[in-house]
Protein backbone atom coordinates (compact mmCIF):
# COMPACT_ATOMS: atom_id res chain seq x y z
CA UNK A 1 0.00 0.00 0.00
CA UNK A 2 1.66 3.28 -1.10
CA UNK A 3 2.28 5.96 1.51
CA UNK A 4 1.90 9.71 1.26
CA UNK A 5 4.72 11.31 3.23
CA UNK A 6 3.96 14.88 4.30
CA UNK A 7 7.02 17.09 4.87
CA UNK A 8 7.72 20.67 5.92
CA UNK A 9 11.25 22.09 5.64
CA UNK A 10 12.64 18.58 5.37
CA UNK A 11 10.89 17.24 8.48
CA UNK A 12 8.38 14.39 8.16
CA UNK A 13 5.03 15.41 9.68
CA UNK A 14 2.78 12.53 8.63
CA UNK A 15 2.73 9.24 6.77
CA UNK A 16 -0.70 8.52 5.36
CA UNK A 17 -1.57 5.11 3.87
CA UNK A 18 -3.56 5.10 0.64
CA UNK A 19 -6.15 2.44 1.40
CA UNK A 20 -8.46 3.05 -1.54
CA UNK A 21 -10.46 5.85 0.08
CA UNK A 22 -10.38 9.55 -0.63
CA UNK A 23 -7.68 11.61 1.13
CA UNK A 24 -8.52 15.30 1.45
CA UNK A 25 -5.93 18.03 1.92
CA UNK A 26 -6.57 21.54 3.22
CA UNK A 27 -6.49 24.06 6.04
CA UNK A 28 -9.72 22.82 7.61
CA UNK A 29 -9.37 20.42 10.56
CA UNK A 30 -11.76 17.96 8.90
CA UNK A 31 -9.21 17.05 6.22
CA UNK A 32 -7.20 13.83 6.18
CA UNK A 33 -4.10 15.98 5.84
CA UNK A 34 -4.67 19.28 7.66
CA UNK A 35 -2.14 22.00 6.83
CA UNK A 36 -2.31 25.07 9.07
CA UNK A 37 -1.15 27.67 6.56
CA UNK A 38 -3.02 30.67 5.13
CA UNK A 39 -1.71 29.90 1.63
CA UNK A 40 -3.72 26.65 1.73
CA UNK A 41 -7.46 26.67 1.00
CA UNK A 42 -9.92 25.17 3.48
CA UNK A 43 -10.40 22.21 1.12
CA UNK A 44 -7.45 22.47 -1.25
CA UNK A 45 -7.11 19.10 -3.01
CA UNK A 46 -7.91 15.41 -2.75
CA UNK A 47 -6.13 12.19 -3.63
CA UNK A 48 -8.04 9.05 -4.53
CA UNK A 49 -7.51 5.69 -6.16
CA UNK A 50 -8.89 5.12 -9.65
CA UNK A 51 -8.46 1.71 -11.29
CA UNK A 52 -5.50 0.95 -9.09
CA UNK A 53 -3.74 4.26 -9.67
CA UNK A 54 -3.49 7.36 -7.48
CA UNK A 55 -4.99 10.57 -8.83
CA UNK A 56 -4.81 14.05 -7.33
CA UNK A 57 -7.45 16.67 -8.05
CA UNK A 58 -7.26 20.37 -7.20
CA UNK A 59 -10.47 21.60 -5.54
CA UNK A 60 -10.44 25.08 -7.11
CA UNK A 61 -7.82 26.24 -4.62
CA UNK A 62 -6.59 29.83 -4.74
CA UNK A 63 -2.85 29.16 -4.91
CA UNK A 64 -2.95 25.91 -6.84
CA UNK A 65 -1.69 22.35 -6.58
CA UNK A 66 1.68 21.42 -8.08
CA UNK A 67 3.06 18.01 -9.08
CA UNK A 68 6.80 17.99 -9.75
CA UNK A 69 6.75 21.81 -10.03
CA UNK A 70 3.92 21.82 -12.61
CA UNK A 71 0.55 23.29 -11.69
CA UNK A 72 -2.22 20.74 -12.24
CA UNK A 73 -5.99 20.58 -12.08
CA UNK A 74 -5.97 16.78 -12.13
CA UNK A 75 -3.03 14.42 -12.46
CA UNK A 76 -2.09 10.77 -12.01
CA UNK A 77 0.52 10.12 -9.32
CA UNK A 78 3.34 7.58 -9.35
CA UNK A 79 6.24 6.59 -7.12
CA UNK A 80 8.64 9.48 -6.55
CA UNK A 81 6.19 12.25 -7.44
CA UNK A 82 6.23 15.30 -5.18
CA UNK A 83 3.06 17.31 -4.62
CA UNK A 84 3.52 20.90 -3.42
CA UNK A 85 0.69 22.60 -1.53
CA UNK A 86 1.69 25.91 0.00
CA UNK A 87 5.09 25.34 1.62
CA UNK A 88 4.38 21.68 2.35
CA UNK A 89 5.37 18.75 0.16
CA UNK A 90 3.68 15.36 -0.14
CA UNK A 91 5.90 12.55 -1.43
CA UNK A 92 4.47 9.43 -3.06
CA UNK A 93 6.30 6.34 -1.81
CA UNK A 94 5.31 2.94 -3.20
CA UNK A 95 8.22 1.12 -1.54
CA UNK A 96 7.26 1.89 2.07
CA UNK A 97 4.08 -0.17 2.20
CA UNK A 98 5.28 -2.08 5.24
CA UNK A 99 5.97 0.96 7.38
CA UNK A 100 3.72 2.05 10.22
CA UNK A 101 1.92 5.34 9.46
CA UNK A 102 2.96 8.13 11.78
CA UNK A 103 1.49 11.47 12.76
CA UNK A 104 4.23 13.68 14.06
CA UNK A 105 2.96 16.18 16.65
CA UNK A 106 6.26 17.06 18.25
CA UNK A 107 6.48 20.60 19.74
CA UNK A 108 9.24 21.59 17.34
CA UNK A 109 7.08 20.63 14.37
CA UNK A 110 4.09 22.57 15.72
CA UNK A 111 6.29 25.60 16.18
CA UNK A 112 7.35 25.40 12.54
CA UNK A 113 3.75 25.18 11.38
CA UNK A 114 2.73 28.20 13.48
CA UNK A 115 5.64 30.18 12.09
CA UNK A 116 4.62 29.33 8.55
CA UNK A 117 1.14 30.81 9.13
CA UNK A 118 2.63 34.17 10.06
CA UNK A 119 4.91 34.11 7.01
CA UNK A 120 2.14 33.52 4.47
CA UNK A 121 2.58 35.76 1.42
CA UNK A 122 5.65 37.41 2.99
CA UNK A 123 7.92 35.85 0.42
CA UNK A 124 11.04 36.90 -1.48
CA UNK A 125 10.54 38.89 -4.67
CA UNK A 126 10.79 35.98 -7.13
CA UNK A 127 8.42 33.73 -5.21
CA UNK A 128 5.95 36.57 -4.69
CA UNK A 129 5.94 37.39 -8.41
CA UNK A 130 5.24 33.78 -9.34
CA UNK A 131 2.54 33.53 -6.69
CA UNK A 132 0.77 36.66 -7.89
CA UNK A 133 0.93 35.44 -11.50
CA UNK A 134 -0.73 32.21 -10.44
CA UNK A 135 -3.40 34.14 -8.54
CA UNK A 136 -4.14 36.24 -11.62
CA UNK A 137 -4.42 33.09 -13.75
CA UNK A 138 -6.80 31.57 -11.21
CA UNK A 139 -9.16 34.52 -11.53
CA UNK A 140 -12.39 34.47 -9.59
CA UNK A 141 -13.05 30.71 -9.79
CA UNK A 142 -12.01 30.20 -6.18
CA UNK A 143 -14.49 32.63 -4.63
CA UNK A 144 -16.60 31.27 -1.83
CA UNK A 145 -20.37 31.41 -1.97
CA UNK A 146 -21.67 34.95 -1.26
CA UNK A 147 -24.24 33.58 1.17
CA UNK A 148 -21.50 32.34 3.48
CA UNK A 149 -19.79 35.73 3.87
CA UNK A 150 -21.35 39.11 3.15
CA UNK A 151 -19.39 41.07 0.56
CA UNK A 152 -17.37 43.88 2.10
CA UNK A 153 -16.25 47.21 0.66
CA UNK A 154 -13.18 49.38 1.20
CA UNK A 155 -13.93 53.11 1.02
CA UNK A 156 -11.09 55.56 0.43
CA UNK A 157 -10.76 58.05 3.28
CA UNK A 158 -7.49 59.60 2.11
CA UNK A 159 -4.47 58.82 -0.05
CA UNK A 160 -3.62 58.52 -3.78
CA UNK A 161 -5.49 55.49 -5.14
CA UNK A 162 -7.55 55.07 -8.30
CA UNK A 163 -11.08 54.47 -6.98
CA UNK A 164 -13.30 55.76 -4.20
CA UNK A 165 -14.63 52.28 -3.37
CA UNK A 166 -13.48 48.69 -3.85
CA UNK A 167 -15.83 45.71 -3.46
CA UNK A 168 -13.94 42.75 -1.98
CA UNK A 169 -15.49 40.07 -4.18
CA UNK A 170 -12.36 37.94 -4.56
CA UNK A 171 -10.81 35.58 -2.09
CA UNK A 172 -7.62 37.65 -2.01
CA UNK A 173 -7.27 41.44 -2.27
CA UNK A 174 -3.74 42.77 -2.76
CA UNK A 175 -2.84 46.36 -1.87
CA UNK A 176 0.32 47.53 -3.63
CA UNK A 177 1.96 48.91 -6.72
CA UNK A 178 1.95 45.64 -8.67
CA UNK A 179 -0.11 45.50 -11.86
CA UNK A 180 -1.87 42.50 -10.31
CA UNK A 181 -2.90 44.42 -7.20
CA UNK A 182 -6.62 45.06 -6.69
CA UNK A 183 -5.91 48.39 -4.96
CA UNK A 184 -3.10 50.11 -6.84
CA UNK A 185 -0.82 52.41 -4.88
CA UNK A 186 0.80 55.38 -6.59
CA UNK A 187 4.34 56.62 -6.09
CA UNK A 188 7.87 55.62 -7.07
CA UNK A 189 8.78 53.94 -3.81
CA UNK A 190 5.53 52.13 -3.03
CA UNK A 191 5.96 48.35 -2.60
CA UNK A 192 4.49 45.88 -5.07
CA UNK A 193 2.62 44.17 -2.25
CA UNK A 194 2.12 46.39 0.79
CA UNK A 195 -0.66 44.36 2.43
CA UNK A 196 -3.33 41.78 1.68
CA UNK A 197 -6.88 40.94 2.69
CA UNK A 198 -7.90 37.29 2.73
CA UNK A 199 -11.55 36.33 2.52
CA UNK A 200 -12.23 33.26 4.68
CA UNK A 201 -15.38 31.42 5.72
CA UNK A 202 -15.70 33.52 8.88
CA UNK A 203 -14.84 36.95 7.45
CA UNK A 204 -12.06 39.14 6.07
CA UNK A 205 -8.51 39.12 7.49
CA UNK A 206 -5.95 41.88 6.99
CA UNK A 207 -2.38 40.59 6.67
CA UNK A 208 1.05 42.08 6.20
CA UNK A 209 3.04 42.33 2.98
CA UNK A 210 6.15 44.49 2.61
CA UNK A 211 4.65 46.91 5.11
CA UNK A 212 2.92 46.49 8.46
CA UNK A 213 -0.56 48.07 8.18
CA UNK A 214 -2.55 49.43 11.10
CA UNK A 215 -6.15 48.88 12.11
CA UNK A 216 -7.63 51.83 14.01
CA UNK A 217 -4.10 53.08 14.69
CA UNK A 218 -2.65 49.77 15.97
CA UNK A 219 -0.04 47.79 14.03
CA UNK A 220 -0.94 44.17 13.36
CA UNK A 221 1.46 41.31 14.09
CA UNK A 222 -0.53 38.55 12.38
CA UNK A 223 -3.58 38.21 10.10
CA UNK A 224 -6.39 40.09 11.89
CA UNK A 225 -10.15 39.78 11.46
CA UNK A 226 -11.72 43.03 10.25
CA UNK A 227 -14.91 44.49 11.70
CA UNK A 228 -17.40 46.89 10.15
CA UNK A 229 -16.11 50.46 10.42
CA UNK A 230 -12.42 49.58 10.92
CA UNK A 231 -9.92 52.11 9.54
CA UNK A 232 -6.93 50.60 7.72
CA UNK A 233 -3.76 52.62 7.15
CA UNK A 234 -0.97 51.45 4.83
CA UNK A 235 1.63 53.45 2.88
CA UNK A 236 -0.13 56.78 3.40
CA UNK A 237 -3.54 55.47 2.30
CA UNK A 238 -6.47 55.19 4.71
CA UNK A 239 -9.38 52.89 3.91
CA UNK A 240 -12.63 52.29 5.77
CA UNK A 241 -13.80 48.68 5.92
CA UNK A 242 -17.58 48.29 5.67
CA UNK A 243 -19.93 45.35 5.30
CA UNK A 244 -23.15 46.12 3.50
CA UNK A 245 -26.33 44.22 4.27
Amino acid sequence: MPLLIVKFEGSVLQKIPTNGGSITIGRGPDNSIAIDNLAVSSHHAKIKSEQGHLVIEDLDSLNGTFVNSQRVKRSALKHGDVVMIGKHSIHVDETASGETPVNANRPSTSAKITKSVEETFILDTEKRRKLMQEMAAAGERSQITPSRVRVATLIRVKGPIEQAEYALTGKLTVIGKSEMATIRLRGWFKPKMAAQINRRDDGYYLGRGDRVPTINGSHIGAPTLLSDGDLIDVCGVQLKFTIKE
